[in-house]
């Protein structure tokens, strides 16, 4: 089984005029592994997963598995706040040929800590996918508890979580109560490198499309614990990841990606609409600022 451990970029999926742009596809997923990012989730939130039919689904998924050849680990989003739907695109996800499925947290209609447990262990059975963990409580509301995680990382089939609540404190006290092999990778980019620093093993990232290579190169350094070299070179684009954030995810990221003339247009599936024009001039002004747009 792979460990999943390093930097996963939580793939965009481009559309031009409505429809799912395939070659900017290609061009963004290849340019991600030419900088080094490890591998890569498809359909989560990023991916803008509610307003891509399962059709569309399937498709790109088995696109990005034909153009990475095996080269990098495919994490297939397939989380939803039904069990039972769940459970259905977890088992698509393995016949598409995942290498594990990203499960969020329920949404909307907040379960219980007992029945979020329950849950996990019953998407867990329905397949052979190992399972990893989604907890961000900003979207979902509802919070897996430190009890709960550590109760769940005794299931065999569920391998680890991403953690994006940004609370340091709590990843120490989920690391301390898991089992000792359980896989935490940041789901908050902002505090990427202390998370990695409280002994996180990487990073499903937004802030990856943009700056791939640096991402890459905090994780190497995090390896040799060389901190203040990591946070040296993190450091300088804490603005630029806020802004990323300045408009629901993913409406910046497309727009830098458009900038970076990676993607041919920052387009959006409603309800989700194109980065304002005040935050597009101040997104551009600061990718020029770090040297990632001349």
């Amino acid at each position: 089984m792979k460990n999943f451990h390093g930097v996963y970029t939580a793939l965009v999926t481009p559309f031009l005029d409505g429809e799912v742009d395939y070659a900017s596809l290609e061009k963004l997923v290849n340019w991600q592994i030419e900088q080094g990012v490890h591998g890569f989730v498809v359909h989560g939130t990023t991916g803008e997963s509610p307003t891509v039919t399962l059709e569309e689904k399937e498709k790109i998924f088995k696109f990005i598995k034909e153009k990475t050849g095996g080269k990098v680990p495919l994490i297939a989003g397939t989380g939803t706040n039904s069990t039972e739907e769940t459970i259905k695109l977890t088992r698509l996800a393995e016949k598409w040929g995942a290498d594990a499925a990203l499960v969020v947290v329920p949404y909307y209609n907040k379960p219980p800590q007992r029945g979020l447990v329950a849950h996990f262990t019953k998407v867990a059975e329905c397949s052979e996918l190992p399972i990893i963990l989604y907890n961000v409580p900003g979207r979902t509301i509802t919070s897996l508890s430190v009890e709960s995680v550590a109760e769940l990382s005794q299931n065999k089939k569920i391998i680890g979580i991403k953690e994006a609540t940004g609370q340091i404190d709590l990843l120490k006290e989920m690391k301390m109560k898991s089992k000792p092999d359980f896989v935490f990778l940041s789901g908050d980019d902002g505090t990427y490198v202390d998370f990695l620093k409280e002994g996180g093993h990487g990073v499903i990232s937004v802030t990856s499309h943009l700056f791939p290579k640096i991402m890459r190169k905090c994780w190497d350094l995090a390896q040799e614990k060389k901190w203040s070299e990591a946070k040296d070179i993190f450091h300088p684009m804490d603005k630029l990841t806020q802004l990323l954030f300045c408009e629901a995810n993913p409406i910046p990221v497309k727009k830098g990606l458009q900038l970076l003339q990676v993607i041919k247009k920052a387009e959006l599936r409603l309800p989700l609409v194109e980065l304002s024009e005040s935050f597009s001039h101040q997104l551009h002004s600061e990718m020029k600022k770090v040297g990632i747009l001349k």
